[in-house]
């Protein structure tokens, strides 16, 4: 029997694959169990359309990656610290500092575990921090910090 596998069956289909099942299995687990539908025609054709929307959303969202690595580019995002002698920081500007000061002044909320700094910002002066907004998007923001008076 031909079914549309409706979640993830270890070993046997992942969501979305249509396969040849026994008929029994198919019966009496999968479709009791609601991890699979029949592979009628009516379905098929469900299971294409659910295909068509996930690739638009998927292109959609890599658009609006693309809007936002633009914007970010252009930002400059200021961060006042005290510092000690030779312009080192007493203690560091963390990447959730960086993101909390981007919502504040720009309004754009960015997770902090998508910035890609492996420790934090310990001296004053401009940093590019790379941001990954998306799987083929990585944008670079400039962070600025400044000495508090």
């Amino acid at each position: 029997m031909k079914v549309i596998f409706l979640k993830d069956v270890k070993g046997k289909g992942k969501k979305g694959e249509v396969k040849n099942v026994a008929d029994g299995y198919a019966q009496n687990f999968l479709i009791k169990q609601g991890l699979a539908v029949e592979a009628s025609n009516a379905n098929m054709s469900k299971l294409e359309g659910q295909k068509n929307k996930e690739k638009q959303l998927a292109v959609e969202e890599l658009e609006n990656a693309k809007e936002l690595k633009e914007k970010l580019e252009k930002i400059t995002v200021e961060i006042q610290a005290k510092a000690g002698e030779g312009g080192r920081l007493f203690g560091s500007i963390t990447t959730k500092q960086v993101a909390e000061e981007l919502q504040a002044k720009h309004g754009i909320k960015i997770d902090k575990r998508k910035m890609e700094l492996n420790e934090g910002i310990r001296s004053l002066g401009h940093t590019k921090i790379p941001v990954k907004l998306h799987s083929e998007v990585l944008a670079t923001l400039t962070v600025s910090v400044k000495e508090i008076k």
